[in-house]
This record gives structure tokens, C-alpha cells and sequence, in this order.
């Protein structure tokens, strides 16, 4: 394809070694997965014991003795998880995982609230209703070479697509077949900001929270508060179409 040949010739080589960050679903306050079995706290403790016993854990730490127990679900959760379930997205058909992050919390916001809305409750009828999501920035940091496509855009439009993914998907495959770590784009709901897409998990380390977020979709907007009850970013949906 010749629009392949021509994207991947004007893309020039980041050096990427610095902090980002990325948006997953998680709640601000942590449920016991055991108390709809029973009852009784004896119970859920030892439910838990034995899952933990039978689980083997994603991510063996180098320093056993004085890192944290719950690093292993910190680096699941953070890293891991779209490497081991694999679904379609911009730059991906499906076969293959994707992870995705940016280099400021903001935008992981613009991304993330663009999906949730259009993805999760525009299709499932819940566009009229008042919605909560709550949701876990994670900061990780990222050490590779990454192409950068950043540069290429205005060129190859179908880059940016806001919603059809096809070209991107091709360029993923081709990225993901020939063993490139990952790439740098312009964000599609933030163009002034910049997206990583990785699909080596290795090139990826030490997870951190960086902070909680509650998603509000109410009256045609998305309030997100850092702070329960206080709003920080406001998006309109109608931006979304």
C-alpha cells in the first residue's frame, strides 16, 4: 500500500525514556469480590486466601522483602491487563493487545470520557440518564524508541480518524508483526497532545497511582472531579459526534 510506504517513511525515531500515564476503570473505594458468598468476614479472609494461593501472580518483584503485596495487582492492572485481553481499538483488529496512555493526566481524560460515552452508553441507550463512572490514573514509566508519527498526520489524515480505524489498524499490524515497541501520535480528542501506543509490555515499569477520578455524564456534559463533589474538567458531548 502505498499510503503505508509513505507514512512509514516520514516517521522519525523518539528516544522515549519519562513518566506517562494512563486511564483505567476502577473504583474509588475497593468492594470484597467474597461478601455476596457469605456472611461471615472468617470466610471471606480464607475465599481470598486460597485464591491468592492457587493465582499466580502477573509480576514476580526483583526486591521481594520490601515490596509492597499488592504490587502485583498495581502492575496487572497498570500494564498487563490489554496484553493478556486482547480487543479491537485504533490500533488494533482484536488479535493482538494495544496498551494506551498519554503524557499528561488531561488527556488521558479527553480520550477516555470519548470512549466511555460513545462506546459504552450512547450504544446501550444510556445517553439521557445520569451516569457514574469512577476511574484510576496510573503512572508508569516508559523506556523505548518509539516511532513518531506526530509529524506525519497532516499528511495522512486517516491517522486522526475520529472514529473510522482501518488505516490505524494496519499500521498497528505492521508495527506489531515486524516487533517495533510502540509509536507517539497526536491525541484525536486533544491535537495539541500527545499519545504513546505500546505494544511491547517490557518497555513498561514501575506503576504508581497518580490520582482517582469520578465521571459524571449528566444534561449533555461529562463533569470529571479529582475531588468527590468538585468539578475539574467539563466536557460536552455534543464535541463527541
Amino acid at each position: 500500500m502505498a499510503e503505508m510506504k509513505s507514512l512509514f517513511s516520514e516517521a522519525r525515531l523518539a528516544d522515549l525514556h519519562q513518566d506517562v500515564v494512563r486511564n483505567i476503570v476502577s473504583l474509588r473505594q475497593s468492594q470484597d469480590l467474597f461478601d455476596d458468598l457469605t456472611a461471615d468476614p472468617a470466610d471471606w479472609h480464607l475465599a481470598q486466601k486460597v485464591e491468592d494461593e492457587v493465582k499466580p501472580p502477573p509480576y514476580r518483584s526483583h526486591r521481594p522483602i520490601i515490596d509492597r503485596p499488592f504490587e502485583d495487582a498495581e502492575w496487572f492492572n497498570a500494564i498487563v491487563w490489554p496484553f493478556k485481553y486482547w480487543q479491537a481499538s485504533r490500533f488494533s483488529d482484536g488479535s493482538f493487545g494495544v496498551w494506551y496512555g498519554a503524557e499528561s493526566v488531561e488527556t488521558t481524560v479527553y480520550e477516555s470520557a470519548y470512549h466511555w460515552y460513545r462506546r459504552l452508553l450512547s450504544d446501550a441507550g444510556y445517553d439521557r440518564q445520569v451516569v457514574i463512572a469512577e476511574r484510576q490514573v496510573c503512572t508508569v514509566a516508559c523506556s523505548a524508541a518509539l516511532l513518531d508519527f506526530r509529524g506525519a498526520a497532516a499528511l495522512h489524515p486517516d491517522l486522526l480518524n475520529p472514529s473510522h480505524y482501518t488505516f490505524c489498524q494496519s499500521v498497528g499490524a505492521k508495527i506489531q508483526r515486524e516487533g517495533h515497541p510502540g509509536l507517539l501520535t497526536q491525541s484525536v480528542r486533544r491535537p495539541s497532545c500527545v499519545n504513546v501506543v505500546i505494544f511491547n509490555a517490557n518497555v513498561l515499569s514501575n506503576p504508581r497511582h497518580n490520582c482517582q477520578l469520578t465521571y459524571r455524564l449528566e444534561d449533555d456534559q461529562i463533569v470529571v472531579e479529582k475531588n468527590p463533589g468538585v468539578a475539574w474538567i467539563t466536557l460536552d458531548v455534543a464535541s463527541f459526534a
